[in-house]
């Protein structure tokens, strides 16, 4: 296969994103959809929480996110025509070229320049910057298409088993919802179903990106719809251990997920551990109460922060301890399904990772 070596600006028209004044911001779904920057990033796709009735620059469904300010080098699909602000630029692929392999060219060498980024060199990068990047590329567009479309597959498995898993969350809740119904409860604060582990950052020094130590959840953005952390650390401050709850703690408050192997926290993230097995559904769903909770409650700005002792003093309401153990026997198995579709994940997000590495260079 004959590659060569071309510039940024040869294949993509860059269009740099601008913020509308905060005024015209709004969580109503009123006007259009809009992103900052890559704080609701997911693995491909954006969530969106915040629309504009104004805004200056915008881009199309089908074009590249590309966030230009740190993190560097994240990308993500627009999948809906959305307004974009000063953290992000549009990359408008060109005609001859497949927009599918530069997205994941930058899903190769982005973590490079978010590597940058952490140092001297790249905390932000401007549109001149941007089209100066070197890329190297097949001549070919059929062998652009070829890798592209082994990548994109694995990206639609996944994908699928993330709509499994939220239809088998679905079905969890509205049994949880309904155990509730029909039964007494005692109020109890939260640390008398779980111990509670706030994240600690270890030293920059100690990050790489070779899963040399214990992968590193720093934030929700590591976590969004599977977890997929982009850095390691040999010097871990903060432990999770398997069958324990992590959520986002700063940004993004609300974003819950499981974990089934050792990480390493950072001060982003928290964690729940249940004391008892019986209590591990039941914690899932008081979780989404609690961020729901801080949700109503915040000042509206994106950084909220929940210290360790409100966590463990939130109060809850649980049932009598044979409804617990009757809903964790009826929703266990839907969890064992969730689990098992997320280790796939794990596995899939891996083999992605490695032909990332292996035709992209």
């Amino acid at each position: 296969m004959k590659y060569k070596n071309i510039q940024l600006k040869d294949v993509a028209d860059i269009v740099m994103g601008q913020s509308p004044k905060s005024v015209f911001y709004n969580t109503d779904g009123k006007g259009i959809p809009f992103l900052q920057g890559v704080r609701t990033f997911g693995e491909n796709y954006p969530q969106i929480d915040t629309w504009t009735t104004s805004y200056n620059r915008k881009a199309k469904s089908g074009e590249i996110l590309f966030s230009v300010r740190a993190p560097v080098g994240r990308v993500n699909w627009a999948n809906q025509d959305l307004a974009v602000g000063r953290g992000l630029a549009t990359l408008k692929i060109k005609s001859g070229y497949s927009k599918e392999y530069l997205y994941y060219l930058f899903k190769k060498i982005g973590s490079h320049l978010n590597s940058l980024a952490t140092g001297t060199v790249f905390t932000s990068i401007n549109k001149k910057e941007l089209e100066a990047l070197e890329l190297k590329i097949p001549v070919n567009l059929s062998d652009q298409e070829k890798i592209a479309s082994y990548l994109q597959k694995i990206d639609q498995e996944i994908e699928l088993n993330n709509q499994i898993n939220d239809n088998l969350i679905a079905i969890s809740k509205a049994k949880w919802l309904d155990l509730l119904s029909s039964t007494s409860t005692t109020e109890v604060v939260m640390n008398k179903i779980a111990k509670i582990t706030m994240g600690q950052s270890p030293k920059s020094s100690t990050y790489n990106t070779n899963n040399e130590g214990l992968p590193l959840l720093n934030g929700a953005t590591d976590f969004r719809e599977n977890i997929n952390p982009q850095r390691w650390t040999s010097d871990p401050k903060r432990v999770v251990y398997p069958n324990s709850y992590i959520f986002g703690v700063r940004a993004t408050i609300g974003l819950t997920t499981k974990v089934y192997q050792k990480y390493a926290i950072g001060r982003g993230t928290g964690a729940a551990t249940p004391i008892n097995i019986i209590y591990d559904e039941f914690l899932y769903f008081y979780l989404e109460d609690l961020f729901k909770f801080y949700s109503q409650t915040g000042s509206g700005s994106v950084y909220i922060n929940i210290s360790k002792k409100e966590f463990e003093n939130y109060k809850i309401d649980v049932p009598k301890i044979s409804f617990i153990e009757q809903f964790h026997s009826e929703i266990n198995p839907l969890f064992n399904q969730i689990k098992n579709n997320k280790l796939q994940n794990i596995t899939l997000l891996q083999i992605k990772k490695d032909m990332l590495n292996k035709y992209f260079q």
